[in-house]
């Protein structure tokens, strides 16, 4: 092998219960390279990561590191090997500091104790070499998403890893944030690390990428160099076919008045937002992290009990102090954080696709498990989530098929008003096809939906009106017509 080959994984196999999730998968880094790994959600981009990184034990195949045949049998058989991850579910402790996350699992000691002085002074100058507004005494609960993220990767940075993997890094980011990301990307390759970069967004690749290897179906399709690739190229090789039509939208003209918000406020991220949802509608909620979009839907919802304004929903004043009450009525939510405020990861497809309507097949001690089993069904053929069975725990889903059956769960409950924060957010391309086209189906068909979205040509794309907020006001409107990245930025960075 060339010297400068810092992993090779050859000939992997690993099946699952009604799944080959790899067959015959061979990979390749070279020291100083970015290499991208890519693939839909279900391709087997993930369990070839979890295998490197100790979770899984392939079932056959070899991996070498530095030329040198290596068993990698847990966790800390990787980390001995100077492999780091950074996966994209964030794995970090919530209730423990920013310091104690960083070097857990190899705390610096003095006598019989963990030397906490010298954790957070180390910390403290990561964090200072990094940028980073925080202190390493700050719990992780109290981060926002992007600033765990920056953890995650500070994490791996502290390690002295030789080989990392970046899953979806910039997926909660901000731009700014992600130009340090690339910042750091550079810094590392020029120190010959080798980096797995794993990202939906593909315009990322020919920025940061030098080559790409394709998964589909748990097969490896190929590997090339980024510059000698396009993306419909790329596009092809991960579905199996062109997608000539990525985004799938008729645009609706104003119906009636669904929802109205007047004033909202909730003496925090929320300071004045007033907007109107039409009946059919997409509507786009565009801005920079920390705009306050989520918190304006969650005060709607019902999650933050707190909140001035006025809340009109199908022309009645509502004020909702749970999201039961707001279920009630009509509304239903999909957050951003499918892990954390979403999904039963232990639980099946089954269990996670009804958890909303259990009235619909329990009526007091009876249980109807055949309407139970059809409702879930439905949604997920609806949303063509790929399972091989309904009693399949949904965290052995991909992330593209967790969040169908998110979308699918809120579906069953028959709202009026679906609430998507970052819909496709960790999505691949395919995936982010089918969810446009179930969200301009449902659209045509009456449902009123307002989509929260950090990716730019999804805004612009899907919604019929885009509102654009900025330090917890809104901005301005702006219809699918006058509808810009330019536009959208001039308004955000205000």
């Amino acid at each position: 092998m060339n010297e400068n080959i810092l992993l090779t994984m050859k000939n992997v196999h690993k099946r699952f219960p009604g799944v080959y999730a790899l067959n015959n998968v061979d990979f390749e880094l070279h020291e100083g390279e970015v290499h991208a790994l890519l693939g839909e959600n279900g391709a087997g981009k993930s369990t070839l990561i979890k295998i490197l990184g100790g979770i899984y034990k392939a079932d056959e195949g070899d991996i070498y590191i530095n030329g040198k045949k290596t068993e990698i049998n847990n966790v800390f058989n990787a980390q001995e090997n100077g492999i780091a991850i950074i996966h994209q579910e964030l794995v970090l402790v919530p209730h423990m500091t920013v310091a104690e996350n960083i070097y857990l699992g190899r705390e610096p000691v003095k006598g019989k104790f963990v030397d906490k002085e010298k954790m957070n002074t180390e910390t403290a100058e990561l964090l200072k070499a990094y940028n980073m507004n925080f202190t390493p005494e700050t719990l992780i609960a109290d981060l926002t998403i992007a600033q765990q993220q920056m953890v995650e990767i500070v994490k791996a940075v502290s390690s002295n890893a030789k080989i990392l993997v970046m899953d979806e890094p910039t997926s909660s980011i901000s731009d700014k944030e992600v130009n340090f990301l690339f910042g750091i990307i550079k810094t590392l390759t020029a120190k010959k690390a080798g980096i797995i970069y794993i990202s939906h967004k593909m315009s990322e690749l020919w920025e940061i990428c030098d080559r790409v290897t394709v998964l589909r179906d748990g097969h490896l399709v190929g590997t090339k160099i980024v510059n000698d690739i396009s993306k419909d190229e790329l596009i092809s090789m991960m579905v199996g076919r062109r997608l000539e039509q990525y985004y799938t939208r008729d645009f609706h003209s104003d119906g009636e008045v669904i929802l109205r918000t007047e004033h909202l406020c909730d003496d925090g991220m929320v300071k004045d937002v007033s907007f109107e949802l039409h009946k059919g509608e997409i509507l786009g909620f565009a801005g920079l992290i920390g705009a306050g979009r989520s918190e304006t839907m969650q005060c709607i919802f019902g999650l933050r009990k707190k909140y001035t304004g006025a809340v009109n929903l199908h022309g009645e004043d509502v004020h909702f102090t749970s999201a039961t009450g707001a279920v009630k009525k009509g509304l239903a939510l999909v957050p951003e954080d499918r892990k954390m405020e979403g999904l039963y990861h232990t639980q099946s497809v089954k269990y996670n696709a009804t958890i909303e309507v259990l009235k619909q097949f329990i009526k007091g001690i009876f249980f109807n498990k055949k309407t139970e089993t059809g409702i879930a069904d439905k949604y997920v053929s609806m949303m063509n989530t790929k399972t091989p069975t309904l009693d399949q725990p949904v965290g052995h889903l991909s992330g593209g098929n967790q969040q169908k059956v998110m979308i699918g769960r809120w579906l069953a409950t028959n709202p009026s008003v679906l609430i998507l924060d970052e819909p496709t957010r960790g999505v691949d391309v395919g995936a982010k096809a089918e969810i446009y086209s179930i969200m301009n189906y449902l659209a045509k068909q009456g449902l009123s939906i307002i989509m929260i979205s950090s990716e730019l040509p999804e805004i612009i794309n899907m919604s019929d009106r885009v509102y654009v907020m900025a330090n917890g006001t809104i901005r301005g409107c702006l219809s699918h017509t006058d509808v810009t990245q330019e536009a959208v930025m001039k308004l955000a960075a205000e």
